[in-house]
């Protein structure tokens, strides 16, 4: 019997796999590319879940693991340390074993990592087992740009659209779906954190389809290697390009606004009169702008010769919408919330300028691993100042002054970013 038309598809997946070296772009008809596609959006789901769906059951876990006040609040600081202490092995890895493999195994790190954090016992535990998924989320975040840009070098706007809004919906389902998976098995905070390992071990089989039509021509051109990513020429030095540090600053920047909306927007919300169950659906809906932006942003920046315009225009909303909370939050709450929803969309624009600021597959690897490592870094402090403000003062005009001058610098860093240079000639 001869080979079915499956069969025949994943073996012209995993010849794509091979073929999509530095060098040796993809074709746009090329068949099976839907299967790395695919492969790419799952993974995309699953880099968020770990954070957002903590939320939810939060005071369950401190109950239960009598996890005092301090150690909650670092919680929400904990996910960019990672970010950015991971995110810089991430080069290193994927030089020695491919970015494909270490996507992998940052997936199997993900599962791995949030099934152990259900069964926890102690903050201890809880902590060490979230940092271990952590990591592997940080390995994905600074890679993902990586593998777009190898496989889809002519389609590097949409594809990033694709996987964008997979972590839009990653984020939303996890903070919707958690409490209902938990109630669904008598109200277990395990049963419903340890729910999404299921679906980062479910993400792997695109992968292991892939990698195992590969294997077979391993021996010859090792397909899925790290040594296939190595250029003649040396990698650009980050530490050294303008353009690198104002891609840095400006994903920082966006990265502390989005920790700022999330944590501290309902609490304004609520404290000019706004209930809370409506608080909670203004931040669904500035969190939920992000899904069809998150696809339609990206066609529109790499059609661009300089990203500053958008840049702009996206800082713009956002800073109509601080001055909407300033001025009137309850007034026109649903209004701030739309506005604060495009500016989210701020994150979207830095991945894809990652993918334009460099030419090469191992600049963007390490483009993409310091702007994010050194971004979430920047954005640990953010927050905190925000939280402390407000404490200090009693009220929100000194943090929403704050807030505007940080988003005046991200437009800034934005726009130096956005100019048409990569960093391989040393900008």
């Amino acid at each position: 019997m001869g080979p079915t038309r499956t069969d025949r598809t994943l073996r012209r997946a995993a010849a794509v796999v091979e073929r999509a070296q530095p060098g040796h772009p993809v074709a746009p008809a090329t068949a099976g590319r839907w299967l790395i596609a695919l492969a790419l959006v799952l993974t995309a789901i699953n880099l968020r879940p770990a954070i957002s769906g903590l939320g939810p059951v939060l005071a369950e876990v401190r109950a239960d693991l009598g996890m005092n006040a301090t150690v909650a609040g670092l919680l929400t600081s904990v996910p960019a340390l990672c970010f950015a202490v991971f995110g810089f092995a991430a080069p290193r890895l994927a030089g020695r074993f491919g970015p494909v493999r270490i996507v992998v195994l940052g997936l199997c790190t993900i599962s791995v990592g949030l099934g152990l954090r259900a069964l926890a016992g102690n903050t201890v535990v809880f902590l060490a087992t979230s940092a271990l998924a952590l990591g592997g989320i940080a390995v994905g975040n600074v890679l993902m740009p990586v593998l777009v840009k190898r496989f889809f070098p002519d389609r590097i706007g949409p594809v990033t659209g694709l996987y964008s809004m997979g972590l839009a919906v990653g984020t939303s389902a996890a903070a919707a779906c958690t409490i209902p998976l938990a109630r669904a098995v008598g109200g277990n905070w395990r049963a419903g954190l340890a729910g999404w390992a299921v679906l980062a071990a479910l993400a792997l089989i695109p992968w292991a389809v892939l990698l195992r039509r590969a294997r077979s021509r391993a021996a010859r051109r090792d397909p899925l290697p790290g040594r296939a990513t190595v250029a003649t020429a040396p990698p650009p030095r980050m530490r050294r390009s303008r353009t690198a540090w104002a891609l840095a600053v400006f994903f920082g920047l966006q990265a502390t606004a989005a920790y700022i909306t999330m944590g501290w927007l309902p609490q304004i919300y609520r404290d000019a009169g706004v209930s809370a169950g409506t608080a909670g659906l203004l931040l669904a809906l500035v969190m939920g702008l992000s899904a069809p932006l998150s696809f339609l942003i990206p066609a529109i920046a790499t059609r661009m010769r300089s990203q500053g315009p958008l840049v702009i225009a996206i800082g713009l909303c956002s800073l109509a919408g601080y001055l909407g909370l300033w001025l009137a939050p309850a007034g026109g709450a649903w209004l701030w919330a739309v506005l604060l929803g495009v500016g989210n969309a701020a994150f979207t624009v830095a991945l894809v300028m990652i993918g334009l600021r460099s030419r090469s597959g191992p600049g963007v690897i390490r483009l993409s691993a310091f702007a994010q490592s050194v971004g979430y870094l920047l954005s640990v402090p953010g927050p905190l100042l925000v939280g402390a403000l407000n404490e200090a003062t009693g009220g929100w005009d000194a943090p929403l002054l704050l807030m505007t001058c940080l988003l005046l610098a991200q437009i800034t860093c934005g726009v130096l970013a956005g100019r048409d240079r990569c960093v391989e000639d040393g900008h």
